[in-house]
């Protein structure tokens, strides 16, 4: 094993032994369960092993863990929302129509949601939040611009990123 291999390896053993007691605490006082607190700390730790160069030159682990651990919380809770904003239309299309989705058919649709969620991670704030708004919610180029405060051209540079984002996400995930 390579000399900078074995030290990167120390470096995230100690990353994890020296800290991963606190954010774990700190994430259970933040959420109210030990459960998600200890997935969203495994997570977090996944996360910074992804990206070995935020390793490098780490001064502030604390602040750089917590601050990996908010986003994490923040991608779950826009993925919840998501998820909650199909069921209620699910809920609704259910109403006002005689046939019903089939449980096979929602998860189908919720594991698709997921897939997108995990695809857009990774993306800026902006560009994941213009291609919610025109893929999932429908607006238009214009209507996000607005929402954003940008100009149209920037959404559809947007769009294009987070396409472009995703297409690599999925080819990553077919492997070799």
């Amino acid at each position: 094993m390579p000399a900078a291999e074995s030290a990167l390896q120390e470096e995230v053993r100690a990353l994890y032994s020296d800290h991963h007691g606190w954010l774990y605490g700190w994430l259970r006082r933040r959420l109210g369960c030990a459960h998600n607190a200890a997935d969203v700390a495994q997570d977090t730790f996944l996360r910074i092993l992804a990206s070995r160069e935020a390793l490098l030159g780490m001064r502030e682990p604390r602040a750089y863990l917590s601050t990996t651990a908010r986003r994490l919380i923040i991608d779950c809770a826009r993925r919840q929302s998501i998820e909650q904003s199909y069921l209620e239309e699910l809920a609704r299309t259910a109403e006002d129509s005689a046939g019903h989705p089939s449980s096979e058919d929602i998860a189908i649709v919720l594991q698709a949601l997921e897939q997108i969620g995990a695809a857009l991670h990774g993306l800026s704030e902006r560009a994941r939040e213009a291609f919610l708004l025109h893929y999932l919610e429908g607006h238009t180029h214009a209507a996000i611009a607005g929402r954003l405060g940008v100009s149209t051209k920037m959404v559809q540079k947007y769009l294009a990123r987070a396409l472009l984002h995703c297409h690599r996400a999925r080819i990553e995930r077919a492997g070799p």
